[in-house]
């Protein structure tokens, strides 16, 4: 299985035999995601639009792109604002199918990991549910004060009527061009305009694009255990240590890692929302640095383990625009009121 998703991976980023080979699956899938677009811009079928203004944080792209980052990011900013933030999510990887709401103590098999990281990293109304919609409304009957709701994911969740999207990128830009399974696309890209909606395009890890905003990620000077003990990272860690990274690019964070001149032992690279439930750690080979995400999941048996944060930095021009476009949506399409 890694070999053939190995090779679709590679195959997507040019448009040679096997994307080919694809091409005409890829083209069904097209037309029937275009039909989907269709029905909703023909008002055959309606979005559900919620009370406060939705922000949704999504991509296009198969596989992470880093947005849960992002969604940390804004939702710190806004919240410097003044604003009260509530958080949608899936909960992707959850055992659980009901809409519920993340408290800081859930365990990510039942809320799943990257909901339980923003609710414990921004301390807000995080809740989750496969309809966004019902999510939605939930959060905002149990925190009736909330102004502002940012979706993680969901920029194809079309049955939630959104008002800013911001659709992020990594270094594989759009592949080749061609949606699934010839290429790594979701929906045809660009997609068309949708009046009412500010859209906004994001990216990490690749060269500077034309209309795309550039975000900076970085680890944090500190690394911190489960119970809120911190070490200053990397001079806290002078002997060496082993690494563990169940995310989307684990060679990323082992990279960060080694870029900081830390030795590693042993770096266990897991597939993304990896259940490490039950999972053993040899401390003979070094204290143990993994991913926030990661540490959500591990503090619950082993509160030993250091988690590095990794800080994501938007650029001011984004979130100028931002605020300028959510401005004129509390003051006037919602009928709320800035504080």
């Amino acid at each position: 299985m890694s070999r053939l998703r190995h090779s679709l991976t590679q195959a997507w980023l040019t448009r040679g035999p096997l994307a080919w080979g694809l091409r005409p699956i890829s083209l069904c899938f097209e037309w029937l995601v275009a039909c989907r677009l269709w029905l909703y811009r023909l008002g055959v079928l309606r979005p559900r639009h919620l009370r406060v203004p939705v922000v949704v944080v999504g991509n296009v792209l198969v596989g992470g792109v880093g947005k849960t980052p992002v969604v940390i990011a804004l939702v710190k900013h806004l919240q410097q604002r003044g604003l009260c933030v509530g958080v949608l999510s899936r909960g992707y990887g959850r055992a659980s199918r009901d809409v519920r709401e993340v408290q800081p103590n859930s365990r990510a098999t039942d809320v799943g990991d990257e909901p339980l990281l923003i609710a414990r990293s921004c301390s807000v109304p995080v809740w989750v549910g496969a309809n966004r919609v019902e999510a939605g409304q939930s959060l905002l009957e149990h925190h009736p004060k909330t102004q502002v709701l940012v979706c993680d994911d969901g920029l194809q969740h079309l049955p939630l009527a959104r008002d800013i999207e911001l659709c992020v990128f990594d270094e594989r830009g759009i592949g080749n061009g061609w949606m699934l399974p010839a290429g790594p696309l979701r929906e045809p890209w660009p997609r068309a305009e949708n009046l009412g909606v500010d859209r906004f395009e994001l990216s990490h890890g690749e060269a500077p694009t034309s209309g795309r905003f550039q975000v900076h990620r970085q680890l944090t000077d500190f690394a911190i255990r489960a119970d809120g003990t911190r070490r200053p990272f990397p001079s806290g860690f002078a002997k060496p240590v082993q690494a563990l990274a169940g995310i989307a690019k684990p060679q990323v964070f082992f990279s960060m890692l080694e870029e900081f001149g830390l030795t590693l032992t042993h770096a266990q690279a897991l597939p993304d929302h990896a259940d490490l439930q039950g999972i053993s750690i040899d401390y003979a080979q070094g204290e143990l640095l993994c991913t926030e995400k990661d540490a959500v999941k591990l503090w619950i048996d082993h509160p030993e383990v250091w988690a590095i944060p990794l800080k994501t930095t938007l650029p001011n021009e984004l979130l100028l625009a931002l605020d300028a476009c959510l401005d004129r949506r509390l003051s006037s399409h919602h009928g709320l009121k800035i504080t």
